[in-house]
């Protein structure tokens, strides 16, 4: 049994870029493209958000990588609009071979800290790796078998990807308190970085900010991303 932290990376992008994208293919409605300054991607995506003319944020997307538990995906997963998903397959992954270090990998809960609480998460994820590796060990013994014993803890990695009209949407709705902790604790860092790169898009979207800091996932860029 292997005890993991979750995390998010990020294809790399440049947000001034995808501003001033999205403010050219806004200006078509109105041709007004000879209207295009510097800056003025500021104030048209501004008015654009307030006036709830979101269309034409459909134009961009950004793509994310998240190391999570079972619990997350099965919530984010619904939404659908403007969203595609790969995740790791519980019935094509076999944890019990070398490929995947004979180890379950369980995301660490965010009430690690309640020692109490933590060790009696921590015994149960214990007897049910026993339990997943005896009955892996039996004869004619198939992955989709096995998959019916794993809990919501179990890790997975999944890709994410998104255009910015639906981030907005799914960052609104994850990032508050309503939202499961173990959720909040990835997408509240990675709202964060989206309000200090495109302010004009993600300034207006809440968040929690009542979670506590040092229960953030770890933000990175995706260095392999071509």
């Amino acid at each position: 049994m292997k005890i993991i932290k979750p995390w998010l990376k990020y294809e790399p992008f440049n947000g001034i870029k995808i501003m001033k994208k999205l403010e050219s293919a806004c200006r078509t409605c109105y041709r007004s493209e000879g209207n295009i300054t510097e800056d003025s991607y500021k104030k048209l995506l501004t008015n654009c958000i307030k006036s709830g003319h979101e269309s034409v944020l459909e134009h961009e997307k950004l793509t994310v990588r998240i190391q999570c538990d079972i619990g997350f995906y099965k919530d984010v997963t619904r939404h659908r609009a403007g969203t595609s998903f790969s995740i790791e397959s519980t019935r094509f992954c076999n944890y019990s071979k070398d490929k995947y270090t004979n180890n379950i990998h369980f995301i660490e809960p965010v009430y690690s800290d309640d020692k109490e609480k933590y060790q009696i998460w921590k015994e149960t994820m214990q007897n049910i790796e026993n339990g997943y590796m005896k009955m892996a060990a039996l004869e004619g013994t198939k992955v989709d078998d096995l998959r019916m014993m794993l809990p919501h803890s179990t890790a997975a990695e999944i890709v994410m990807t998104c255009n910015i009209r639906q981030w907005r949407h799914v960052l609104t709705l994850r990032c508050s308190a309503a939202a499961h902790p173990s959720i909040q604790q990835i997408f509240i860092p990675f709202l964060l970085l989206l309000k200090k790169e495109m302010p004009e898009l993600f300034d207006s979207v809440p968040y929690n900010e009542n979670f506590p800091v040092e229960k953030y996932a770890k933000i990175s860029v995706l260095r392999d991303s071509k």
